[in-house]
């Protein structure tokens, strides 16, 4: 009965055998299996990398892409490259807007003067001169048809005191070289000193003018101010001034003065009495 057993069925050993071929096999189709998985997804990672916008930029052959070929039109890589091309176009027109934007609006922050010459006021001080002849106009003068006598000696040189910036002095004139609207001021000094003998009138008028000539023959006022005083019969000596200013104006070329009465009490020192001008607008 025990050789019967054992002739009818495999053995042990032989059991064994046949379980390890059995895995092998196994174990063999399944890397078979793997490897023809992992092929294949190999190759479509490759598919999708050739056309992704990465290969794009690395392949050195572009010959292949024509911006007139619909088909070449139809490619991711086209797609792509049109994209950036569009995307560099647009910054590039906006940094150049913004530049040009900020040019203009410091240009037109500037005025024409300080673009062509750099930062320049302008404006004028000058001052009374002493010991000049030829201080005031002579009565028949071609300025006879304004009031007064016409100041005509001026510094406008003096270090610390008196200066010219872009206006020019003329015979007692200041010329206007830039229209626009200006602040026009002056003061006069009067100083009486003589004798009073009896029988003689006291009161003095003293009146200050500001004119300007323009293209109209006769000179036009801009302002005046006046000032009556009276001394005593017993005063040595009497002191006053005038001021006034105001905005007007004024067009190239027109001229301003000053003229005043009783021109044989003015007092030129230059800290005393004055004229001048300057831009505001």
């Amino acid at each position: 009965m025990a050789m019967m057993e054992a002739q009818g069925g495999p053995s042990p050993g032989q059991t064994c055998v046949l379980i390890l071929i059995f895995t092998v096999l196994l174990q063999s189709l399944c890397a078979a299996v793997t490897y023809v998985y992992f092929t294949n997804e190999l190759k479509q990672m490759q598919d999708k990398y050739s056309k992704s916008g990465i290969a794009c930029f690395l392949k050195e052959d572009d010959s292949s892409w024509d911006p007139n070929d619909e088909e070449s039109m139809k490619s991711p890589c086209w797609q792509v490259k049109w994209q950036l091309r569009q995307l560099v176009r647009k910054m590039i027109l906006r940094t150049s807007e913004e530049t040009i934007s900020t040019v203009q609006e410091k240009q037109q922050n500037t005025s024409p003067l300080v673009r062509e010459r750099g930062p320049q006021r302008v404006a004028a001080h000058i001052t009374g001169t002493r010991g000049r002849s030829n201080t005031l106009s002579s009565p028949n003068s071609k300025n006879e048809k304004a009031l007064g006598r016409k100041i005509n000696s001026w510094e406008s040189s003096r270090s610390g005191l008196s200066f010219l910036s872009n206006l020019h002095l003329r015979n007692g004139e200041l010329v206007i070289q830039e229209k626009g609207f200006y602040y026009i001021y002056s003061q006069t000094y009067f100083r009486f000193q003589e004798e009073i003998k009896e029988n003689t009138k006291n009161d003095k008028q003293m009146v200050q003018y500001i004119y300007k000539y323009t293209s109209y023959p006769d000179p036009i006022l801009l302002m005046k101010s006046a000032r009556n005083s009276c001394w005593s019969k017993d005063a040595e000596y009497g002191l006053y001034s005038i001021y006034q200013g105001g905005i007007f104006e004024l067009k190239k070329d027109d001229r301003i003065f000053v003229s005043v009465t009783n021109e044989h009490l003015i007092d030129m020192d230059h800290e005393a009495s004055f004229f001048g001008a300057f831009l505001v607008g």
